[in-house]
């Protein structure tokens, strides 16, 4: 894979998982703040709000100086099937015997690679498992 495309796919990852904790923030607080998302994320409140103006530029949320930053319906969908995504990988590993903290850990780095193959199949193997 070239630099380029490398770059790009850890812009996607950082760019759903911005939005899915945005979302997160969002339902468990009724705002999502720059400085909640910098702690989440232990960064930088600098770092996080460079990332909050690009995804701002692209339509991904929407942010008022002094405000709470809310989702746009591109970002509401995005975060959605980034945390359905997660949900399935996290359920599949839980199933295989993993335990909570190693799942969650490793969810986290294959929600972002997995095909949409492989989750239905991810998906019809934890259906299987709750029968």
């Amino acid at each position: 894979m070239s630099f380029s495309k490398v770059r790009n796919a850890h812009k996607t990852e950082n760019t759903e998982d911005y939005l899915e904790l945005i979302a997160d923030l969002l339902n468990k607080n009724g705002e999502a703040r720059i400085v909640d998302i910098a702690n989440k994320l232990n960064i930088a409140q600098a770092t996080a709000n460079k990332t909050i103006k690009r995804l701002q530029s692209q339509g991904y949320i929407n942010k008022e100086p002094y405000r709470s930053i809310f989702l746009t319906m591109k970002g509401q969908k995005i975060a959605s099937y980034s945390k359905k995504r997660h949900n399935v990988v996290l359920n599949f590993l839980l199933n295989l015997g993993l335990d909570k903290k190693i799942a969650s850990a490793d969810a986290e780095g294959i929600e972002h690679h997995v095909s949409k193959k492989t989750l239905i199949k991810m998906e019809k193997f934890n259906r299987s498992k709750k029968l």
